[in-house]
């Protein structure tokens, strides 16, 4: 594996499992230790990312109240707490990245020097792995830098451990799983604040994360569709890939339910808001914690809910490509009424689980692979609006 990273905590802290802090973080290639997170993975898997512990809680609900719609297609939900006083303010890349709180959570925005206020811009939830902080993966995924090049806000919200103990966000739970419910009703929560706060383009919001981020990012695309224009996958699962800790563990290590069964779950979620949402989904060949099938299952599961919601998704093409040193193949499913791409799947030959094209200064990331920033960025400015 191109991380070096190891399934030492069998993916989920259960009772009396140890995933003990002084064990190494994900390693690069070059085998210097991954920066910047909290350290508590048993050098496991990036941030064991595909679950949570016996000891987390359902998930967000405490963190925000909002109304039970959470966020708009206007960008603001109902009842949002809004944002606290600045904790920090740093300048990286050319903008500017403040530490502040929305929702009762901490969230890093980082907005880039072109801003200007009365000028809407996109804005991208960069949802973060299990053991890792929003700073690790603002550092490690790179975000910032496309964010400065191409105008737009960047929010790295925090799952603390007083919502889960291995600070991953809770998709495996069934009151995160739902619209108006938890933790996707606490995401747009913030992303109304956001709304509120700065001048944010209501049809250019986005969603992307690592594993167990990614998998919270496909619960935002069905259950908020009208809130997210498009969302991007790296490591990820499919939509209700496991309803508690036994079927997170077995979806992380073999594959979840049936994905024409889960699409039909998912479009039963969008409910009233139902419409075919893009997607792009990133994955390692090698991937030990969330095994590539999860890869495949959500290309099947949002082929399925993007059908039901009206979409004609055409059938894959694949290509041969090198990025960062790796090879890999990328598979495009066109929307049939369009012609325009809908759902794309980037498979990186010999990466295992991290952050493709990520710093070395972050956890759980590979230099040596395609630059998934960038990618996942390019498609999201071809799907909003």
């Amino acid at each position: 594996m191109r991380t070096g990273l190891l399934l030492g905590c069998v993916l989920l802290a259960m009772p009396g499992w140890g995933c003990g802090s002084s064990s190494p973080a994900a390693t690069t290639d070059g085998g210097t230790p991954g920066e910047g997170g909290t350290g508590s993975s048993s050098g496991s898997s990036g941030g064991s990312s595909s679950g949570g512990s016996s000891g987390g809680s359902s998930g967000g609900s405490s963190g925000g109240s909002g109304s039970s719609s959470g966020g708009s297609s206007g960008g603001s939900s109902g009842g949002s707490s809004g944002g606290s006083s600045d904790a920090g303010t740093t300048a990286t890349d050319g903008g500017t990245s403040t530490t502040t709180t929305y929702e009762g959570r901490t969230v890093i925005v980082h907005v880039p020097a072109s801003y200007r206020k009365g000028t809407a811009v996109p804005l991208l939830l960069m949802l973060h792995g299990c053991t890792q902080t929003p700073s690790d993966f603002e550092t490690g995924t790179q975000m910032d830098a496309q964010a400065d090049a191409a105008g737009f806000i960047v929010a790295y919200p925090e799952e603390p451990s007083s919502a889960n103990s291995e600070e991953c966000w809770n998709w495996f739970l069934p009151a995160d799983q739902a619209r108006g419910s938890g933790e996707p009703q606490l995401l747009a929560n913030i992303v109304g604040d956001l709304g509120k706060a700065y001048s944010v383009d209501a049809k250019q919001i986005f969603a992307a994360g690592l594993s167990a981020g990614g998998a919270m990012a496909v619960i935002l695309g069905a259950t908020y569709p009208d809130v997210f224009a498009a969302i991007g996958v790296h490591s990820g699962l499919e939509y209700e890939a496991g309803t508690d800790e036994t079927s997170a563990l077995t979806a992380s290590a073999s594959g979840g339910p049936n994905p024409t069964t889960q699409g039909d779950l998912a479009f039963t979620a969008m409910g009233a808001q139902a419409r075919p949402v893009p997607v792009i989904v990133f994955h390692g060949s090698d991937d030990q914690v969330v095994v590539p099938t999860n890869a495949t299952q959500i290309i099947s599961q949002w082929t399925e809910t993007d059908t039901r919601a009206g979409a004609t998704v055409g059938a894959g093409v694949a290509t041969m490509g090198t990025g960062g040193g790796a090879t890999f193949t990328h598979t495009t499913y066109a929307n049939g009424s369009s012609g325009k791409s809908l759902l794309e799947l980037y498979l990186v030959n010999g990466m295992g689980h991290a952050w493709s094209g990520g710093s070395s200064a972050g956890s759980y990331t590979d230099p040596d692979a395609p630059p998934a920033s960038s990618i996942i960025w390019q498609f999201f400015a071809g799907h909003g609006g």
